[in-house]
């Protein structure tokens, strides 16, 4: 993932399967780590854009 936020990428997400964990990854802030979470958004770089994971965990 640095090498992307090196690149200029606005927004990424890390999946982990195994322990359920998302990594969001946002262009000059810190790391943001969720436990299961239900959806991710795409904010202001996917307007209205919405993954839902429940059926992936």
């Amino acid at each position: 993932m640095q090498e992307y936020r090196d690149n200029g990428t606005r927004l990424g997400w890390l999946i982990d399967l195994e322990i359920r964990q998302v990594e969001i990854y946002r262009f000059g802030r810190d790391v943001e780590v969720l436990q299961s979470p239900a959806s991710l958004s795409g904010e202001d770089v996917l307007p209205e854009f919405v993954l839902n994971l429940k059926d992936i965990w």
